[in-house]
């Protein structure tokens, strides 16, 4: 493969890893704290959630094509499922991470988010049953967060353990 290629593509890759794990660590560190605190409005979240999603949607897509394209031309690479060595195994775990926060952002995209925007019109109407159900969604989407925090982790390390094979 071409040098060029290939460091472009890491140079992606580390991008779209830097813009996946900072918007998640901003939403886990510093607005979900303050949302909590009462420093951040829930309209300000759910901004911060709407502007925040195509750019991991985007990142995913491309973590997805340039890891692929790294994996293929790594020495270590033997073929589709060959799990027949300690690089192997990191890259099956990392791949069963990435598939991991792959649904767990289609699940808060697709189903929890639309539940929320649901909600909220309901709360025009019935504020109380809203509330209830606001809270159990609320408490449901900070747990899809930290998952894909656990998740993202678990794919660092698992580079990490890769890269020093």
């Amino acid at each position: 493969m071409d040098f060029w290629i290939l460091a472009i593509s890491y140079w992606i890759h580390l991008l779209a890893t830097v813009v996946w794990l900072g918007g998640m660590a901003l939403m886990a560190v510093v607005a979900l704290p303050a949302l909590r605190k009462g420093t951040l409005a829930d309209n300000q979240w759910f901004d911060l959630q709407r502007r925040f999603l195509p750019w991991a949607d985007v990142s995913l897509v491309l973590l997805l094509f340039t890891g692929f394209l790294q994996m293929t031309n790594d020495p270590n690479y033997n073929g589709f499922l060959a799990v027949d060595s300690v690089w192997a195994w990191a890259i099956l775990v990392k791949h069963i991470a990435f598939i991991g926060m792959v649904l767990i952002m289609a699940y808060v995209q697709f189903v929890l988010y639309p539940g929320m925007d649901r909600l909220r019109l309901l709360g025009e109407k019935r504020p109380l049953l809203a509330n209830t159900e606001q809270t159990k969604l609320s408490d449901r989407e900070v747990l899809m967060l930290r998952l894909n925090l656990l998740c993202a982790g678990l794919v660092l390390l698992c580079t990490a353990v890769a890269t020093a094979v």
